[in-house]
């Protein structure tokens, strides 16, 4: 049901974003304490402003207002999606290439045989291959692990002060 609902959100938002020149970085619809919430993240070149998450914030209430693909109460929350933004499409392992990441994957993998299987990787993004995406491992094993998008549960930028 929520992916439902996630999914008729998105088909009527990404156009809106689009016109803006907004990107759809990620979409929850989900419960908080004893209410619902949907939380819209966005984001464009030079990063996101607080007028930005109002101006979309206007825009998104009004086309669900109208459309109301969500029967329930919720409330609408429209951010950036912060320092440790998502990665989730093939764009944006290439939009952030040469930049440091973090990567959980479904299952344990041995990406760089050497006989070390793990779930969590650390490193710089070298890029995307086809569907493998490649990381310049920094612990202190080192290599190149090369893993497929489809392994993925979740990939982060890591934010370095």
């Amino acid at each position: 049901m929520r992916q439902e609902i996630q999914a008729q959100v998105e088909d009527l938002i990404v156009p809106i974003l689009d016109d803006f020149g907004y990107e759809l970085v990620d979409l929850q619809y989900k419960k908080e304490g004893s209410s619902m919430a949907l939380c819209v993240f966005i984001d464009k070149p030079g990063g996101i402003t607080l007028d930005d998450c109002v101006t979309v914030s206007r825009e998104v209430g009004a086309i669900l207002e109208i459309e109301d693909p969500i029967k329930a109460a919720y409330r609408l929350e429209v951010s950036s999606p912060g320092l440790d933004r998502p990665l989730k499409k093939p764009a944006d392992f290439e939009r952030f290439t040469g930049q440091k990441i973090k990567v959980k994957t479904l299952c344990m993998l041995d990406p760089d045989r050497r006989g070390h299987s793990r779930k969590t990787f650390t490193g710089e993004l070298l890029g995307l291959e086809g569907d493998m995406i490649r990381i310049a491992l920094d612990d202190k094993r080192g290599g190149v692990a090369m893993i497929a998008v489809a392994d993925l549960e979740k990939a982060n930028l890591v934010e370095e002060f």
